[in-house]
């Protein structure tokens, strides 16, 4: 359905209760050590960064060969809402799949029979993959190219955001990945997430310091040997930190959900309604406040554009993640949530039409998942054409 702004809606919205979910660190099912990370010999042939061909990371919005997705099937981590979280899931792809393929993992027949009928013939669903839950940015690879028409593929150790939750299957997606669409893999020498890191594509990356410099996963490294490994994986050469906050979700605070980088110089903030207060909107704050004042490997003042949260939402969860910014960049356009705060969602897309123009905004009620304490960027990794 789509109301009279525009936005493309999921039929209806609900609110529920306690769940496990990212937001709540400790209330997640499956409590423990993560499965073991995958090191350089596990499908590699060389650590990250080793070779002396240059390879980097480029931004979101270069043209896509695909995104993947993972599709959630496990009620010891849904509980009673991984039906309205599936919904999701099925929308974002099936959104997705109207400006470029998508590949969702599954990780058996069964559940793969569930994927292809919520999601349709659009999405292809593949069991050779599996995985035990839905946040593809963080397990799936990060893929790199180097200019002359070349790609690999660098695997983060995903470990579980620091051993919160036990991901065996997880922990592999990254070299399924690359062996499946038959790309060279490495392993970086730090571990952490995909949406812990955004890039310009032109030498700078940030990051929120809480995530990466952590000793739930890089326990033994400084700050500047962490900084140095991650410059290296992304082929990069410079790093703004920002503090983040440590503790307060299973991510440790990811800079995706408030600060990125829409092309090189510019960066995107999203700050809270002026009566927030609590921690994630002194956060927002911080980062806006810190990005404004930074300047990127180029040495130019970075150009930050503001975006207001919404006033309002529907969801009526505490591990809410009220994040326009949590967006996917695909072929042709930018897929983004709505909140049902009209006046807001409707600035939002206006801001990330005007960033990325050209493209079309579709706005999606993605309530659900966003109360599990990730969105639409947190399911989705993209693979870039050569």
């Amino acid at each position: 359905m789509s109301d009279s702004y525009g936005v493309s809606r999921s039929l209806g919205s609900r609110l529920f209760g306690d769940r496990p979910s990212r937001r709540g660190v400790l209330a997640a099912a499956g409590l423990g050590v993560a499965g073991a990370v995958l090191g350089t010999a596990v499908g590699s042939s060389q650590p990250a960064g080793a070779a002396t061909r240059r390879w980097w990371v480029d931004t979101d919005d270069v043209p896509h060969v695909r995104t993947w997705m993972s599709w959630p099937s496990r009620k010891s981590v849904w509980g009673r809402q991984l039906s309205g979280v599936q919904q999701d899931i099925a929308l974002i792809a099936r959104t997705i799949a109207r400006f470029e393929p998508v590949i969702m993992c599954a990780p058996d027949q069964e559940t793969a029979a569930t994927a292809r009928s919520w999601c349709g013939p659009g999405v292809t669903v593949i069991t050779s993959i599996p995985t035990d839950d839905l946040w593809m940015r963080d397990i799936a690879p990060v893929f790199r190219r180097d200019g002359r028409g070349g790609r690999d593929a660098i695997g983060l150790n995903f470990n579980g955001w620091g051993g919160k939750q036990t991901h065996r299957d997880d922990a592999h997606v990254a070299w399924g990945v690359a062996d499946r669409e038959g790309l060279s893999f490495s392993a970086t020498e730090f571990v952490g997430e995909g949406g812990a890191i955004e890039t310009d594509g032109d030498g700078t990356v940030m990051a929120t310091e809480s995530s990466l410099v952590n000793k739930n996963r890089n326990r033994g490294m400084s700050r500047a040997e962490i900084e140095d490994a991650v410059l290296d994986a992304y082929g990069a050469d410079k790093m703004i930190w920002v503090p983040g906050i440590k503790g307060k979700d299973i991510t440790d605070d990811h800079i995706d959900v408030t600060s990125r980088f829409v092309r090189p110089g510019v960066v995107m903030v999203q700050v809270p309604p002026a009566g927030r207060d609590d921690v994630w909107a002194r956060d927002a704050r911080e980062q806006f406040a810190l990005l404004t004042a930074a300047t990127d490997a180029r040495g130019r003042r970075l150009r930050v554009i503001r975006v207001e949260g919404p006033d309002t939402v529907r969801s009526k969860d505490a591990n809410f993640v009220d994040s326009y910014l949590n967006f996917h960049v695909v072929n042709g356009a930018v897929i983004t949530a709505q909140f049902g705060d009209r006046p807001k969602d409707a600035e939002a897309a206006r801001a990330l039409a005007a960033a990325y123009p050209g493209r079309e905004v579709v706005q999606i009620d993605v309530d659900r998942l966003m109360a599990g304490g990730g969105g639409i960027h947190c399911s989705t990794m993209h693979e870039p054409l050569p």
